[in-house]
């Protein structure tokens, strides 16, 4: 008699091993080249503008433009990757995200620039969301939420390594050093081109299709690499039931999609506030010794314990009692720099802040993925990821308008953004460590 199995019984078999660890480092390094893409608007900013003779807030429209180009791609390619598949998407994305972000290295003046930065922009907001609906969807539902957060530990990568890129150009004294920076993050979306062809498609997603032999196919691989034994001939995969609440704003979703989109908008406005205005303030001026290309650096290495404890914590405590802590720190780091007599104060309060925003981080991007069946998972992340650019637009005009008033006004009002968050996220009517997905 045949015995019918799930997609989830599979992967619990599976475990989270060599294969997951291959998937770990080939989504990690493109999402590398992404934060890089994404902070480098901060650390170019003054450099195009002595190249083209503008003020920095003129330059700044680099930014506006390839926030603006995420904005469209996360919503586009997120919906996109519902409907055709999750693998051609993030080829198309990862080869644009290369193509568009080398050539920004050549730019001959200020106009082919800004276009080139949205069209860049467009490549990695459509990358974003599909890796973690695609990653989620390889992961037994016990190790989901710490890999989760494991995949968006690579930002603290690429933060780090284009602060030292900045910092090197800076020391060396190179003219024209965006096109140096901008160059570092070309590097590692090209080698990520050629990786992403070894993925392949989410057996959730072929089984969704009724291609139920092709998902046996991939979860045999996985099984197969991960040194377990195969699927006897005699298994079949049980399809799951077509959802009616597809839509992640119909009846049962509406919900929990309305709060973890205000969550992911309120703390994309409070993280791209501070840190598209720290980068260009502590390498001028910045606070007594809290200054300098050195320190950006050290804010860089303060986020990787922040996904440490995130990691661990979606695991241990759940999501959503993870997700809505961080907010709170990250509130607590942003009202301890408001009232900071001292430049120590200052600086542990930023080093607060950079581990607590970025813990926040990977709790959301562990939660968000799980709250959606796989009819809508890459929409829902689309979705999100877009609210998050029309944060990320919205955070620099922001600042321009309240900075002029003082830099701890507007880091206040960035602690009462995430202290809405953190109400949000106790609003969301779902808590997800171990569910599976469906």
């Amino acid at each position: 008699m045949a015995t019918t199995i799930t997609v989830d019984d599979v992967l619990d078999r599976a475990g989270a091993g060599t294969y997951q660890r291959r998937l770990l480092a080939i989504f990690g390094l493109v999402w590398t080249a992404d934060a890089m893409q994404v902070l480098a608007v901060g650390f170019t900013a003054a450099s195009i503008a002595a190249t083209f003779d503008l003020t920095v807030p003129q330059a700044l429209q680099t930014g506006t433009l390839f926030f603006l180009g995420m904005l469209v791609g996360a919503a586009g390619f997120g919906r996109l990757a519902d409907r055709i598949g999750r693998r051609r998407v993030l080829i198309v994305t990862v080869a644009c995200d290369a193509v568009f972000g080398t050539l920004s290295v050549f730019a001959p003046d200020f106009t082919i620039l800004l276009v080139l930065r949205f069209l860049t922009g467009m490549a990695v907001g459509g990358t974003l969301p599909v890796d973690y609906a695609m990653m989620a969807e390889f992961l037994p539902a016990r190790n989901r939420g710490r890999w989760l957060v494991m995949l968006e530990g690579f930002w603290a990568v690429g933060t780090l390594v284009v602060a030292l890129a900045a910092w090197a150009v800076s020391l060396a004294g190179l003219s024209d050093g965006w096109r140096y920076i901008f160059a570092v993050t070309a590097v590692p979306a090209l080698l990520g081109v050629g990786l992403r062809f070894l993925v392949p498609e989410s057996p959730l997603y072929l089984l969704r299709l009724g291609k139920t032999e092709e998902a046996k196919a991939v979860l045999g691989r996985i099984l197969a690499v991960n040194g377990k034994a195969a699927l006897a001939t005699d298994v079949s995969l049980a399809v799951p039931a077509a959802s009616g609440a597809a839509g992640i704003f119909s009846a049962p979703l509406r919900q929990r999609s309305l709060m973890i989109l205000l969550i992911w908008f309120l703390v994309s406005v409070s993280y791209y506030g501070v840190f598209t205005w720290l980068p260009p303030k502590l390498a001028g001026d910045g606070f007594g010794f809290v200054r300098g290309y050195g320190f950006l650096v050290f804010l860089a290495l303060a986020q990787i314990p922040g996904y440490a404890l995130a990691a661990y914590g979606v695991e241990k405590w759940g999501r959503r009692p993870t997700l809505i802590g961080f907010c709170l720190l990250s509130g607590l780091g942003c009202l301890l720099f408001v009232v900071a007599g001292t430049t120590m104060l200052i600086g542990t309060s930023l080093l607060l802040m950079s581990f607590a925003l970025l813990g926040t981080w990977g709790a959301l991007y562990a939660f968000t993925p799980e709250l959606y069946p796989t009819a809508s998972r890459a929409t829902g992340m689309g979705m999100a990821g877009a609210v998050a650019r029309l944060g990320g637009l919205l955070a620099p005009s922001l600042m321009a308008l309240v900075v002029e008033r003082g830099f701890g006004l507007a880091i206040g009002i960035f602690a009462g953004l995430l202290a809405v968050a953190a109400v949000a996220a106790f609003l969301i009517d779902a808590e997800t460590r171990q569910a599976s997905l469906a």
